[in-house]
């Protein structure tokens, strides 16, 4: 009888196929356009079975909406200062540097572009950011739906239509104007 213990993998081989797929994805929008990626491409570019990936996403335009909404870290830990308006800006800051990058914005505009007319999710992670933020200091001058329309909708109209009208400061000037 063997002694041997199975060796674990860290993330198992769902972590490692997921991971695969992910960047497959992040690859072929950068290289060929949303419209274009399909998901028997995604499934040969990932090593990949496309069965696997029918099986967590119905079509590309889902595993791409999906994909650019778990771009963030959601386990990152928030700026919590007690200083609200210090907290927005440097929040926004970061999510204005995280879609810069090409293949960020790519996948936010796949993201965007797939849900039609429907209320896109791709942005989900961020609005739950944004309540916990505001929800972080005890009598906030501004609302999260405030924090929304006044800084993050803005920033985000800039990276899926304009991206070199960003400037470093665009967020940290939105927030104050928010807050004056």
């Amino acid at each position: 009888m063997s002694t041997r213990r199975p060796v674990k993998r860290p993330g198992g081989r769902t972590a490692a196929v997921t991971n695969a797929i992910r960047s497959a994805v992040e690859d072929l929008v950068t290289e060929k356009g949303r419209d274009k990626v399909s998901i028997p491409m995604v499934a040969e570019r990932a090593g990949v079975n496309a069965t696997t990936i029918y099986r967590r996403w119905p079509d590309a335009g889902a595993m791409i909406n999906d994909i650019a909404t778990y771009q963030l870290d959601p386990s990152r830990p928030l700026p919590n200062t007690g200083d609200l308006r210090a907290d927005v800006a440097t929040w926004a800051t970061e999510v204005m540097l995280h879609y810069r990058k090409p293949v960020n914005a790519a996948l936010l505009r796949a993201g965007s572009a797939n849900a039609g007319e429907a209320q896109s999710d791709c942005l989900r992670g961020l609005l739950d950011e944004v309540t916990r933020l505001v929800e972080q200091v005890g009598d906030a001058p501004v609302t999260a739906q405030e924090v929304v329309d006044g800084v993050l909708a803005p920033v985000m109209y800039r990276i899926i239509f304009i991206p070199s009208s960003l400037t470093d400061d665009y967020a940290e000037r939105l927030t104050d104007k928010l807050f004056s």
